[in-house]
């Protein structure tokens, strides 16, 4: 069993000794699926550390976006100091996946830039689960998209060791095969150079590189170095290179599948013809034949991996391997935020076959790009050995899967406690809100309210307004540099009173706000459904004085729910505090620290609304570097979301920032 070596100077407290033990007997008995029902604000990332920790097995941390699996490979990486603790996301800093729109007759070509740290990042963390145990890989949802298979990486590898009969020709050629290239003169990962009998390696996920001195024909000396200095860092014995691409292709292969793409190619053709589609035979045969071309003259082209099918030797429809392949059988998973993730998970395929198939008909790939695809909601289900789904809401499958069973973990370190809730009347509900904003005027507090739509919001921000209230409202047509303001605005006391529809988004923890106001609370549907009122009043949980009111003229279903469950994570709460003296404080925070949280939280935030106007002109105001980030975490996101025409108005805004140099 791997060794996790959890350090911290923190020991459990409150409730998380218990749903640490719960967890770990959980999965000691061989319980499937378990469900951690954690607040906000209790230590839910230290807990699942201690699970990890005494459970021993390598795992995977999903999180439905890569912001927070940002967070959390941090806050891992701190826990296990000592361990492979790894990042797995999409590389690209913006993907825009190939598309055709009939309607306006737009191809859209595939567009992307890499990053070359991520890039690193993902083949450090397969190169890990190839070499250890105790490995723990925080990844976003997108790691269920097809990756090359475990198998054909690791039968790639290039073993290298002292003594060994090996000529330089042959190593050279070996690197090549694994996409490693020849470049003497700039020297960066994924590159070899060679000096006489010397030939220095960098590995594409690696910081250091390997020197492999040879004599004759056999190696006589491998080192590491510092690639900078070319310092020597220690003598090796033996040296294994992992691919430099997750997509490697071996020559027998291209050479074997380019015949059977000839053939589906020409039974594509006549398809077309028959339908009296002639251009789009005209285009299929084309662009098919061109990339064949490429493949067997450099052994890719541009989109290869629609040719997984072939590349990979499945049979139609069978999954393709992804990073989960890459695993032990009996790792562990973890779903952070699963109420987000999980529906993430199931609408993924069917997303990605939608946009194919508008391809595939309009003659721009082979049906056989469909295979190209993430995993189906069941493929991935049947995957896991053992999960836990982490959320303070746990939603319905997540909480069927667990067998209704669910470990609690409600009791903040900080001793602060659920907002209480108040039910009052619609009418009059105005006037009401108005003596509440006041009273929190007058103690410097700030006030958060949640209309049913955009015209309410903006209605109800106008009168406030003329009342003397400093007040703004954020819907989706609020554009993310704006966000970012309103937001420090508000923390900063320039603003009291924040109105809008969602205000779930992540960024609005605030310790500032004292009362969520609810309005039409008795309105089922979106955003009062049980489970959304319980987020949304979680706002101004991280207030001492935190309140909610829920405008109202009668207690639907959802609203019971969320009083019943709310008062009872009040009671236990309150009881502990009791029980151990505990007196709850607001977190205070800087200036400097409010500037710096609005700033993140805000390019943190999911999908906007389409630009109506260019951000560039926002571009003094605040650092142009920060602001070209979160317009590129912006493309990202619209492209995720298959709003192809957004992402390019995106891509073209950040063009213009760095061509101008603002």
């Amino acid at each position: 069993m791997p060794q996790f070596d959890l350090s911290s100077t923190y020991e459990p407290q409150g409730d998380q000794p218990s749903a640490i033990s719960e967890l770990s007997e959980g999965l000691a008995r061989g319980d499937r699926f378990q469900t951690l029902l954690g607040a906000t604000g209790t230590g839910k990332t230290f807990s699942i550390a201690n699970v990890i920790a005494e459970y021993g097995r390598p795992t995977l941390v999903t999180s439905h976006n890569k912001a927070l699996a940002a967070q959390l490979y941090g806050e891992f990486k701190a826990l296990f100091p000592s361990n492979a603790v790894e990042y797995f996301i999409s590389y690209y800093d913006y993907y825009q996946p190939e598309a055709y729109v009939p309607a306006t007759d737009t191809y859209i070509e595939k567009d992307a830039t890499i990053n070359q740290d991520i890039q690193r990042l993902r083949l450090r963390a397969t190169s890990s689960l190839m070499e250890r145990d105790d490995v723990i890989v925080v990844a976003s949802v997108s790691c269920i998209y097809g990756l090359g298979s475990p198998v054909d990486y690791r039968s790639l590898m290039l073993h290298l060791s002292v003594g060994q009969t090996i000529g330089r020709r042959e190593v050279l050629r070996a690197l090549v095969a694994i996409q490693y290239h020849r470049n003497d003169y700039e020297f960066g990962r994924g590159t070899f150079r060679v000096r006489g009998d010397t030939v220095e390696i960098f590995p594409a996920y690696e910081e250091q590189a390997i020197r492999v001195e040879l004599w004759g024909d056999d190696i006589e000396r491998i080192t590491r170095f510092e690639p900078l200095t070319g310092e020597t860092v220690t003598p090796m014995e033996r040296a294994s290179i992992y691919p430099a691409s997750h997509y490697v292709t071996r020559r027998e292969v291209i050479e074997e599948m380019v015949p059977r793409i000839r053939v589906e190619m020409e039974e594509q053709v006549e398809a077309f013809k028959a339908a009296g589609q002639l251009l789009e035979a005209q285009r299929i045969e084309s662009r098919t034949n061109f990339d064949i071309e490429m493949m067997l003259e450099i052994g890719m082209c541009p989109g290869i991996e629609n040719y997984s099918l072939y590349t990979s030797g499945r049979r139609p429809g069978e999954r393709p391997a992804c990073l989960i392949d890459y695993f032990p059988e009996d790792f562990l998973l973890v779903a952070d935020e699963s109420h987000a993730s999980v529906p993430q998970l199931h609408g993924m395929y069917k997303g990605d076959r939608s946009r194919k198939e508008t391809l595939i008909e309009h003659g721009f790939r082979l049906p056989s790009a469909l295979d190209n695809r993430p995993l189906k909601f069941d493929e991935w289900d049947s995957l896991i050995h053992r999960a836990v789904f982490v959320s303070a809401t746990p939603g319905d499958w997540e909480l069927d899967r667990s067998g209704g069973v669910v470990v609690e973990q409600i009791i903040r370190p900080t001793g602060l406690v659920d907002p209480s809730i108040h039910v009052r009347p619609v009418k009059g509900q105005v006037d009401d809100l108005l003596a509440e904003i006041r009273e929190r005027e007058a103690k410097d507090e700030r006030v958060l309210v949640t209309t049913l739509t955009k015209r309410m919001a903006e209605d109800l921000s106008e009168y406030l307004q003329s009342v003397g209230v400093r007040v703004s409202y954020m819907h989706s047509d609020v554009d993310t540099i704006e966000r970012m303001k309103i937001l420090r605005d508000l923390r900063l006391g320039k603003i009291d009173v924040l109105v809008g529809i969602n205000l779930l988004r992540e960024g609005l923890d605030l310790p500032e706000v004292s009362l969520v106001a609810i309005l039409d609370a008795d309105k089922e549907g979106f955003l009062r459904d049980g489970r959304s009122l319980i987020q949304t009043i979680g706002r101004a949980a991280r207030n001492v004085d935190g309140m909610a009111v829920l405008y109202a003229d009668k207690v639907t279903f959802s609203m019971q729910t969320c009083i019943d469950e709310t008062d009872r994570r009040r009671e236990i709460q309150t009881a502990h505090n009791r029980e151990h003296g505990i007196t709850p404080e607001t977190i205070q925070k800087s200036v400097q620290e409010i500037e710096f949280t609005t700033r993140v939280a805000d390019a943190r935030q999911e999908p906007r609304g389409r630009v109506s106007e260019p951000k560039v002109q926002y571009a003094d105001e605040v650092n142009t570097e920060e602001f070209i980030k979160i317009l590129e975490q912006e493309m990202a996101e619209a492209a995720e979301v298959m709003d192809f025409e957004q992402a390019a108005i995106l891509r073209d805004q950040i063009f213009e920032l760095k061509a101008t140099g603002k």
